[in-house]
């Protein structure tokens, strides 16, 4: 039986959009959602790093540039940003703690990525939430891409989850097919 939805496709396809969209769709249909979701932060049209946003707005940093070496403590680094592991787990974890109580419930992991990755606290709260029984996860995660990340690969092979491919040419074709796909989870 399906219990959680995933949607994949390169960077910048409309991942994230579309979570937010059908995250409205689903509420507008009684069902209570809770999560986070990644953003880009711009300067002066320039990509600087990513923020972590939750549903109810809070948002914290996820990554940014590197400009210098962070002293002392080991550093993070996806390409050419540098992650704060720290932020991001002091907002992103405890939005796992009450997530599933109540009924009808969506949890929103935006996204499953090698930043977030770092975090073996966070690579807990997500296999666990995958295998509770009282909510359902949509998330994201990357296209398949050099090496392997284990737990990327591990919810792809899950016999409970539906992955949806977004391309540009489908984004706004295949919305309704995922609120469809959300809501028969939470059935």
């Amino acid at each position: 039986m399906m219990k959680h939805v995933f949607l994949t496709g390169v960077p910048g396809v409309g991942k994230t959009t579309l979570v937010k969209s059908v995250c409205e769709a689903v509420v507008s249909s009684g069902v209570s959602v809770s999560g986070f979701y990644t953003e880009e932060v711009r300067e002066r049209g320039r990509r600087v790093g990513f923020d972590v946003v939750t549903l109810t707005g809070d948002r914290g940093r996820l990554s940014r540039l590197s400009t210098e070496s962070a002293a002392g403590g080991r550093e993070y680094r996806v390409g050419q940003y540098v992650v704060d592991l720290q932020s991001f787990e002091n907002l992103a974890l405890p939005l796992f703690r009450n997530m599933c109580e109540g009924s009808k419930k969506v949890f929103v992991i935006d996204e499953i990525g090698k930043m977030e990755l770092f975090s073996q606290a966070f690579i807990r709260a997500v296999r666990q939430t995958l295998d509770a029984s009282s909510c359902s996860i949509l998330g994201t995660i990357p296209v398949p891409k050099g090496k392997a990340l284990a737990l990327v690969e591990e919810v792809r092979s899950r016999q409970d989850v539906k992955i949806f491919m977004v391309t540009k040419e489908n984004r706004d074709a295949i919305f309704d097919e995922i609120v469809s796909a959300v809501q028969e989870c939470v059935k």
